[in-house]
């Protein structure tokens, strides 16, 4: 995490778009949506500096799609992404691949 009040926004992270940016629709619960997904991508974050990651390579991302349904997106710098990958690699190797 970053110090002094700066915001871990401000890392460049944050440029990510799906396909499925665009409008909001009238009527449709994007905040309910955005929680889902915000809780989950609390916890991965969690989960990434547990294992010492830091969120300014890589971290989780709270969005919603069109329907309003959560999203979570994993937004980090490519030498992070590598490294969860072998991380992410080791772990399936030692479970047969099991989720």
């Amino acid at each position: 995490m970053t110090g002094s009040g700066e915001s871990w926004l401000s890392d460049g992270l944050d440029d990510i778009a799906g396909d499925d940016d665009g409008l909001w629709v009238p009527g449709v619960d994007y905040v309910a949506g955005w929680r889902t997904g915000r809780a989950a991508a609390d916890r991965l974050n969690r989960a990434l500096l547990g294992v010492g990651f830091e969120l300014s390579a890589v971290r989780a991302v709270a969005s919603t799609d069109r329907d309003g349904r959560g999203v979570v997106r994993l937004a980090g710098r490519p030498e992070a992404a590598e490294l969860l990958a072998g991380l992410l690699e080791t772990l399936a190797d030692g479970t047969d691949g099991a989720a």
